[in-house]
Order: C-alpha cells, then sequence, then structure tokens
C-alpha cells in the first residue's frame, strides 16, 4: 500500500477531505485546481473520485511542492501540473483556461485568490480553514463577489483507548466554505 509522505501542516485529514469533496462538484473530465495543495493530499483523493481529471496543484513552499510531487509519482498521478509560486500571482498571471473546481488549503492572500477565480468563473470553489477571521473573511469575500454557498463547521473526533475502554478525542475543527459561480 502506498503511503503519504507528509509536510509541515498537513495534510488534511481524510474525513475533511471526504466531505469537502463532496460539495466541491468534481465531474469527469474537470479541471481541479489544488491551492496551497500542501501533501497533495486532496488531488490525490479527487483522482480516485473522477476519471479524466486534470490537477494544477501550487504551494508557495518549496518542501510542499517536493512532497506533492513523490505524491503524485507514488500514486501515479498523471494529468498534472505542480507549480511553486504564490498562487495568486499564478493564476493571475497564467493563461490557466477554464477552472471547474478549486480547493483552496492555504488562506495566504486568500481575498486576492478569490477575486481571480472570480474573474476566471470557477464554477466550483471550497475553502478549508481553521481560524475563525479567516471564516469571516473568506465568508465576507465570497458574498461581495456573489459565490458564496454554504458554510460548514466539521469536528471529527476520534476513538482512543482510556484505561480498557474507548473514549473520543476531537481533533481540531475545520470551517468548509462553499462558493459557486452563475449555476447555484
Amino acid at each position: 500500500m502506498t503511503e503519504l509522505l507528509y509536510v509541515s501542516g498537513g495534510p488534511t485529514k481524510p474525513e475533511i477531505i471526504a466531505v469537502s469533496l463532496s460539495k466541491i462538484g468534481l465531474f469527469d473530465g474537470c479541471r481541479f485546481f489544488d491551492i496551497g495543495c500542501g501533501t497533495g493530499a486532496v488531488s490525490i483523493e479527487a483522482s480516485k473520485m473522477v476519471h479524466d481529471i486534470e490537477i494544477c496543484a501550487m504551494d508557495a513552499r518549496e518542501e510542499a511542492i517536493d512532497v506533492t510531487k513523490k505524491n503524485f509519482k507514488s500514486f501515479n498521478i498523471d494529468k498534472s501540473d505542480v507549480i511553486s509560486g504564490e498562487s495568486s500571482s499564478i493564476l493571475a498571471q497564467q493563461d490557466t483556461g477554464s477552472i471547474d473546481c478549486a480547493f483552496i488549503g492555504g488562506t495566504k492572500n486568500i481575498s486576492r485568490i478569490l477575486e481571480v477565480l472570480a474573474d476566471k468563473r470557477a464554477r466550483n470553489i471550497v475553502v478549508n480553514a481553521v481560524r475563525i477571521e479567516t471564516v469571516v473573511n473568506v465568508i465576507n469575500k465570497m458574498k461581495e463577489l456573489e459565490l458564496f454557498d454554504e458554510v460548514l463547521h466539521v469536528i471529527v473526533s476520534r476513538g482512543a483507548s482510556i484505561t480498557g475502554e474507548t473514549m473520543f478525542k476531537p481533533e481540531n475543527p475545520i470551517y468548509i466554505i462553499v462558493g459557486r459561480t452563475g449555476n447555484k
């Protein structure tokens, strides 16, 4: 079984990936952008869900880019571009073509990223955030750009042994903010 390599700040937990991807509206042949890709875990799971997906993963951290490339190779992710750099600049400067689905796991320059995605008419956008200030900023920006669809607060708890019995330990809560353009 192939194991995912890690980088600080990641990867996104499998349960959170499942909920996020259920909200993003993947379809066969879609162009999927993983912004702040970290380990590439979200892209890897997206590639398992649909056929003929085209992935563009980006991160400002070289360590994350190196890990994503290695993980993509291990998981046989072929139709992909892995780009190093600041995401809002990459998106604004490159001819990205259509963007069907965008997952945002990093929050640096999030307002600018959302503006560029709105300009490029990205169909479905999902943002994962852990800080309430980021959640408020993203919701407000999505409303300003007429993208906002919904927000979810997800808490996953894992069973852990305590004196021979089982208790649940909660993991960090995650906010999942969903935006859509023109197809609500």
